[in-house]
């Protein structure tokens, strides 16, 4: 794992940052790719649904929900064709 490296982003005309392990940025960045918007167009969804969380925090766990989500889609296809 590696420390926390801090991004700036403008969400809604207002300069913010979060610190993410690189390990996160990736997945993020894959996120991005695979849904086809910016890092920056994440993190303002997030940002508007996080509500009391930093926003750091936030991203992690969309991150880890996503995954989930996954997780889930791909052992319930697995069980339709297995």
């Amino acid at each position: 794992m590696t420390r926390p490296v801090k991004r700036s982003f403008a969400i809604d005309g207002h300069r913010t940052s979060i610190s993410l392990e690189a390990e996160f940025w990736d997945a993020l960045k894959t996120a991005a790719k695979e849904d086809h918007v910016a890092i920056a167009a994440i993190v303002a969804s997030i940002d508007k649904t996080r509500g009391g969380a930093g926003l750091s925090s936030a991203v992690r766990v969309w991150l880890l929900r996503r995954l989930e989500a996954r997780a889930t889609s791909g052992a319930n296809a697995a069980k339709a064709y297995g």
